[in-house]
């Protein structure tokens, strides 16, 4: 029997999941690794940590389902997007660590660029708000600010990628220098109408092309796994944003079709066909994961801070053990006592986008306890997904009805119950909560035929739980006006 490894590398962790035919997790191992914090508002991993941690959970995962390399018929990639690598061509040694997508350290030059009008431009070739958040500022840094950097990439001797662009290059041992059109499409040079790197950007922002890796889409048969990395010639047959791939893994492959994943941030998309929605209320408009030269395009609204607010919580105030312990708290007082946080830890995102936006804890009471800030900082996180809900609603001009939810923070009921009533819908969460590495294994499975069709994928599906709202219109409103004036207090410079 075949199996599907699915490596999924996030903004604190990576993942190895080895998937059989039914879609079943029969291995599974995660690792987490370090987090730079430079300066205030800056945000780094060293590339090596993150190709380290992900093959230490290959192999881990290959042990715990009892299964040999020869025995994976091929292998998926998803990825955190928008982080930043430059490496040398020759060494394959990163020439600086890897600037992360939750990075502020570009917010400057992005006003500037904002103040000379250039927003509508970029928005109108990449589908993006001239922000930080994406790539293309994160090698501007980095070559400006690396000795000889600028002058090496001129020479084509460095190269960049996003993460699952470096991956690539480094399980391959520098066979294989390609993306996906989801990556692609974060980075602020690629044009989405077009499907090609954008030239007139690459010289706004003193990118020479040939730093960029070719693109494809993100179920594509890339090349094989070099023997002395892996201990096999594993074909590597998708690469995806971590995001697409969770709205592939939730099947969300219809025009409409909408999910929101519960990670390190939120993120939102709605599959809008071959219809690129131009945003009036601050999302984006990006590229979806596909088989082919036709990607579909996708609203997307990003959140910076979801389920980082919980290890918030636990790492730094220290009033949890850990993240199943916030569920238990907040069930144990009846509400966050008029507490509202907004974790604006690096601005706010989606629809807002301010960068100058700072955290607060709001409304504080002597009667506040613990429990209450706790709850509250669960909250915040529905709140900010809903958010992006109602200017999703406003740009697609339909009314949301039901969510897919995914992402680790999902699997808390009390955060999916809360968002089920503070959005009036329903939330339908799969058995399987991890659908970002789902994804990426559907896509590289039917790429080399290990599943024949989607529609094989969908009778393979296992049940599901569905959170229906339980709140009534005048609490609920009550509630959002609550936040909404919390935001406005962290917003104030």
């Amino acid at each position: 029997m075949k199996y599907i490894m699915a490596l999924d590398q996030g903004t604190t962790s990576s993942r190895a999941i080895v998937f059989d035919s039914s879609g079943n997790t029969v291995g599974m191992a995660q690792q987490e690794y370090a987090q730079i914090y430079p300066r205030q508002g800056w945000v780094e991993h060293d590339p090596k940590d993150i190709f380290g941690s992900l093959i230490g959970v290959f192999y881990q995962a290959l042990i715990r389902a009892n299964v040999s390399a020869e025995d994976i018929a091929a292998i998926g990639i998803t990825n955190q997007r928008e982080t930043t690598i430059v490496w040398d061509k020759n060494t394959g040694e990163p020439i600086h660590n890897a600037i992360v997508w939750q990075c502020r350290r570009t917010a400057d030059y992005c006003a500037k660029l904002t103040e000379k009008g250039l927003a509508p431009l970029i928005y109108k070739k990449t589908g993006l708000v001239l922000d930080a958040y994406f790539s293309a500022t994160k090698i501007k840094w980095i070559l400006d600010n690396v000795k000889g950097a600028k002058e090496r990439a001129q020479r084509g001797e460095l190269l960049f990628g996003t993460v699952d662009t470096f991956v690539m290059w480094k399980l391959s041992r520098g066979k294989i220098f390609a993306t996906d059109y989801t990556n692609a499409s974060r980075t602020m040079l690629f044009n989405i109408h077009t499907l090609k790197w954008d030239e007139e950007l690459l010289n706004l922002f003193g990118i020479p092309a040939n730093m960029l890796p070719q693109v494809y889409p993100s179920g594509y048969n890339f090349g094989v796994t070099d023997i002395g990395v892996c201990g096999a010639n594993i074909p590597v047959c998708s690469a995806v944003g971590d995001q697409q791939s969770a709205l592939f893994g939730q099947l969300c492959v219809n025009k409409g079709d909408i999910k929101n994943t519960y990670g390190t941030g939120c993120f939102l998309l709605m599959n809008t066909g071959d219809c690129a929605v131009e945003s009036k209320n601050g999302l984006v408009t990006t590229l979806g994961a596909s088989l082919n030269d036709k990607p579909p395009y996708v609203l997307e609204g990003s959140v910076f801070i979801g389920g980082a607010a919980v290890q918030w919580l636990r790492d730094e105030m220290k009033l949890i053990a850990n993240a199943a312990e916030s569920e238990i708290l907040a069930r144990s007082v009846t509400d966050s006592n008029g507490v509202y946080v907004v974790p604006a830890f690096t601005g706010l995102g989606a629809p807002y986008w301010d960068a100058e936006a700072r955290g607060t804890i709001s409304g504080i009471t002597r009667g506040v306890k613990k429990e209450h800030v706790v709850r509250a900082t669960l909250e915040s996180i529905a709140y900010q997904v809903n958010d992006v809900i109602s200017a999703m609603e406003k740009d697609a001009d339909c009314k949301v009805k039901t969510l897919s939810v995914d992402g680790g923070a999902s699997a808390n009921d009390f955060l999916m119950q809360f968002q089920a009533d503070v959005s009036n819908l329903q939330v339908i969460r799969p058995r399987a909560v991890e659908t970002t590495a789902l994804g990426a294994a559907y896509l590289a499975g039917l790429t080399c035929g290990f599943w024949n069709s989607i529609e094989e994928i969908k009778r393979r599906q296992q049940e599901k739980k569905l959170f229906l709202p339980k709140t009534d219109e005048e609490y609920r409103n009550s509630l959002i006006k609550g936040w909404e004036l919390a935001v406005r207090r962290a917003r104030l410079k």
